[in-house]
């Protein structure tokens, strides 16, 4: 049997789209642990968070000009562009999701923070009238149970309300991560969107920082793991080059091959993970029923993933996630 070479190459894009969003998904899954590492030796979330994005940026910045070193009108042309993406697919994800961690234990804060599908399909819905299809609203009603189970609110221990919050709001930064790494219109290449969004990112912290508005208090402390003591600036290298710089040069790549929908389903595996090296390294273990939840989250958003698939192979290729809506309102474009 023949295989016509648009079918190769479409085959190849996605095996690599694969390996890119695995890459991702494991090395953003260590950037937790490392951070509640560094705030138990006396970092502040937002040292942690500059440490990471300010390194990454740096080591991304040369690749990043490099990839348009031919056309740098691009990151004019854009710079709204790389602006929002440093300010939520970055800022807002990993800064509020390090805040969140110092509160909550790494897996919990993780699976709020994948919670973000269903935030894009809400925004689908409001903003661009797309209205979901019955496997997504099942798939979310499935998630909002689990949710309720894994932040345990009938427990003897309360779960705390704030680090909840910061969670949330990560997940809205992850959504727009998603959405955003996926969109191919502006010709931005992964590595100068990745770089360009670091770099907002680290500048913007610093602002911040430098008025009081985020504090940013560093120890020269060892940081100790269940597995030993390491000096503070292993964990802050592992932040800035692996889970971040790595993390999202890759992501970004694995989107773009992929889609945005199946990108994020593949980054689920980040939460794996991420429970992993909390588990290894911090010695985190969830209760019983938050495993539960844990499993009805990610159940969920796999019910929702298994729908989309079903109805592009039945439907030919239509918008996975929704249904349409009559033809007398029609879906706005994006």
């Amino acid at each position: 049997m023949t295989i016509d070479a648009p079918d190769v190459s479409e085959a190849r894009r996605t095996s690599v789209g694969l390996a890119f969003a695995i890459t991702s998904a494991v090395t953003f899954g260590t950037s937790g642990t490392m951070a509640r590492g560094l705030m138990d030796a006396g970092w502040t979330p937002g040292a942690a968070f500059a440490a990471r994005v300010t390194i990454a940026a740096l080591v991304l910045a040369v690749p990043g000009w490099w990839a348009v070193r031919d056309r740098p009108r691009l990151l004019l042309a854009h710079a709204r562009t790389i602006a929002l993406y440093g300010l939520t697919a970055v800022l807002c994800a990993q800064l509020f999701y390090f805040m969140s961690v110092q509160r909550l234990d790494v897996g919990i804060a993780l699976l709020i923070e994948y919670t973000a599908p269903v935030a894009v399909v809400v925004w689908m819905w409001l903003v661009h009238h797309q209205r979901p299809g019955r496997s997504t609203l099942l798939g979310a009603a499935i998630a909002a149970v689990g949710l309720v189970l894994l932040l345990d609110v009938l427990g003897a221990e309360r779960m705390d309300l704030l680090g909840v919050a910061l969670a949330l709001t990560a997940m809205l930064g992850a959504a727009a991560y998603f959405v955003m790494s996926a969109d191919e219109s502006s010709g931005l290449p992964p590595l100068t969107l990745a770089a360009g969004g670091l770099v907002v990112a680290a500048v913007v912290v610093s602002a911040l920082a430098a008025v009081g508005v985020v504090p940013v208090l560093t120890t020269t402390a060892d940081v100790t793991f269940t597995v030993g003591t390491v000096p503070w600036w292993v964990p802050v290298a592992v932040l800035g080059m692996v889970a971040a710089a790595v993390a999202y040069a890759t992501g970004i790549a694995a989107a773009r091959r992929l889609g945005s929908r199946l990108a994020s389903f593949i980054a689920l595996s980040e939460v794996a993970a991420g429970l992993v090296f909390a588990w290894l390294l911090l010695d985190q273990t969830p209760r019983p029923v938050q495993w539960l939840g844990a499993a009805l989250v990610l159940g969920g958003v796999i019910v929702v993933k298994a729908g989309e698939r079903e109805i592009d192979s039945v439907g030919g290729g239509e918008d996975l996630l929704i249904e349409p809506l009559p033809a007398e309102h029609p879906p706005h474009d994006r």
